[in-house]
């Protein structure tokens, strides 16, 4: 394999997952590693298969130079486990559901996202979907730190397969 790949979950695939991957794939551009990295997102359920991002979570994530648009929500599965690297999930509730479906060879890339921020002193990133303004600016700086060391990760990675 010539790349390593990094997928991130929330419930429906629309706020959370997609700001995550979102601003993912601006770090994997800006360092230079697009297609050695590949970043993708999905839900652990379908409510909203096939849609853009929120409108709010597209709004405050442009503010910061991210562009979500062109995402649409899917939701995860079963090849997903094989495929992807690094599997994140946003919340415990996530991390649970992941755990349960994947299977036993893949369980070590289940992880929780938060795990990976530096500054960070929370383990979850809210659902910001029923609140306000404030709640997708706190995801957003969530988010940003969560994939600061995400990219950490990713990189030595890709050092250590020689990529």
């Amino acid at each position: 394999m010539n790349h390593y790949s990094v997928l991130m979950v929330c419930t429906g695939n629309i706020c959370r997952s997609p700001t995550a991957d979102g601003v993912l794939r601006k770090l994997v551009d800006d360092a230079g590693l697009a297609g050695r990295v590949i970043v993708d997102s999905a839900g652990t359920q379908d409510y909203h298969v096939g849609e853009a991002p929120d409108r709010r979570a597209q709004a405050h994530a442009k503010k910061r130079g991210y562009d979500l648009s062109p995402l649409r929500a899917r939701q995860v599965s079963a090849q997903d486990f094989s495929r992807f690297d690094l599997i994140l999930a946003m919340d415990a509730g996530h991390l649970r559901q992941l755990e349960r479906q994947a299977p036993p060879q893949h369980q070590a890339k289940v992880k929780l996202f938060l795990d990976f921020a530096t500054a960070a002193r929370e383990r979850e990133v809210p659902d910001p979907y029923y609140g306000g303004a404030d709640g997708f600016e706190h995801v957003l700086d969530l988010v940003e730190d969560g994939c600061a060391g995400v990219m950490e990760h990713v990189r030595a990675e890709l050092a250590r397969r020689g990529l």
